[in-house]
């Protein structure tokens, strides 16, 4: 864990306040939302000229002006186009820099590493009986999904940051599978993916298409955790 954020102006002065008043540093910490060691390093002199925590900046302030030139060019690029536009300016940097991600919180990271821990020495035949599955749904025209738009607060208003859009959007529900072996058909659904309509497509698609791909040979079937999925 870095260092604590350094304290503002004004709770350094609820600090002083509070410390005339016979309070103790861990009533003002919990008074203000701090650490007791960082209202210590104030009372004590110690926050003054800290050296700065957290990782070294990547980019400069001149590739972000070339980062912000290329958005107001077109304020519905992707993410990779962003991407790809800025690292052919000679700005060497990452997709993750472009857009932080949110962080995974602790739970979740230990839930990534152990199974990754436990495939990690795993055969292309023991991942090749796999049959990887979702669904996934597919806009025809835009509408009220909307289109990602790079704005800043005050802009929403602008003419480059507006797209039309049509009232009843098109769109398509479909669910496939594939695996090292071959693909399964394409499941079109109508409407939303419930407990109900995802029982039917395993038993119409699913399982027809381990059938096909695998025979009577075991395999190991892969679904994500929509709520949908957690029925089964």
């Amino acid at each position: 864990m870095g260092k604590t954020a350094d304290l503002t102006a004004v709770q350094k002065a609820i600090i002083d306040t509070l410390k005339r008043e016979g309070k103790t540093q861990k009533e003002i910490s919990e008074r203000i939302g701090c650490s007791q060691n960082a209202v210590s390093r104030h009372l004590s002199g110690k926050s003054v000229g800290r050296k700065k925590c957290g990782k070294k900046r990547c980019t400069t302030r001149r590739g972000d002006r070339t980062l912000r030139k290329i958005v107001e060019k077109d304020r519905f690029q992707t993410l990779g186009d962003l991407w790809k536009r800025w690292t052919e300016s000679c700005v060497e940097t990452s997709r993750a820099t472009v857009h932080r991600h949110v962080l995974l919180n602790q739970k979740q990271r230990q839930k990534r590493l152990t199974w990754a821990t436990e495939k990690q020495h795993w055969t292309v035949a023991q991942w090749s009986k796999v049959l990887f599955s979702d669904e996934s749904k597919f806009c025809m025209s835009f509408g009220n999904q909307g289109a990602r738009v790079w704005r800043k607060t005050g802009e929403k208003e602008m003419s480059k940051c507006l797209k039309s859009s049509v009232k009843y959007p098109q769109s398509v529900m479909v669910w496939g599978a594939m695996s090292a072996a071959g693909v399964g058909p394409l499941c079109f659904i109508k409407g939303r993916v419930n407990a109900a309509s995802y029982q039917e497509i395993l038993e119409h698609f699913m399982l027809p298409s381990a059938e096909k791909l695998y025979g009577d040979e075991d395999f190991v079937f892969q679904h994500d955790l929509a709520p949908a999925h957690m029925f089964f």
